[in-house]
């Protein structure tokens, strides 16, 4: 052990010195957290998902044309709405989850539209069997059966929706492509 070392370590022992130890240890944690959770939050916003050119060329602007980007409410739901948890605990996950999408991005495995379109099933299937997992959890931060005025809807929009919540049939098994293009799917006829 280095004498610096040593003579910090001694230093950091003193009992009158465990007080300033202690304060800047909850200092430098305080300051550590609101970086994190402000770079968290960051990369929930609409400028940040649509930054790269793949999402800003292909995805936002499929995202534009749909009811959620404009509809006669004026209520937004931007990328992070429905791609990323509200709870901490789930959101950590699929923050973590995103850094595969960090290296799809830097190797440019969608970096064409053509290869952008020859992945979409694979990246739609992935996302529509997560939120049939969690029981399309973001859209529930919205929408929720309970508060829905089925007589207000259309006939059949209504009883299909009253159908599925006596089911409690996760949103994205009728919604796919509610906010981006849907896939196209060969079949075998």
């Amino acid at each position: 052990m280095t004498p610096m070392l040593k003579k910090l370590l001694a230093w950091l022992r003193r009992p009158a010195h465990a007080g300033y130890t202690l304060l800047a240890g909850g200092v430098a944690g305080i300051i550590f957290w609101g970086g994190f959770n402000t770079a968290m939050e960051y990369t929930n916003t609409l400028e940040f998902c649509v930054s790269c050119h793949e999402m800003e060329q292909l995805v936002y602007q499929e995202y534009q044309q749909s009811v959620h980007y404009k509809n006669p409410s004026g209520v937004r739901a931007i990328c992070s709405d429905c791609h990323v948890p509200k709870d901490w605990t789930h959101k950590l996950i699929r923050k973590i989850k995103a850094s595969n999408e960090i290296y799809h991005k830097l190797v440019g495995t969608v970096s064409t539209p053509e290869k952008f379109e020859a992945r979409r099933l694979e990246m739609a299937e992935r996302v529509w069997k997560e939120m049939t997992e969690n029981n399309s959890r973001e859209c529930r931060n919205c929408h929720a059966y309970g508060t829905m005025h089925f007589a207000k809807q259309g006939q059949r929009a209504g009883e299909k929706m009253e159908e599925a919540m006596k089911k409690d049939t996760p949103c994205i098994e009728c919604h796919k492509g509610i906010a981006h293009k849907k896939p196209f799917v060969e079949r075998d006829d």
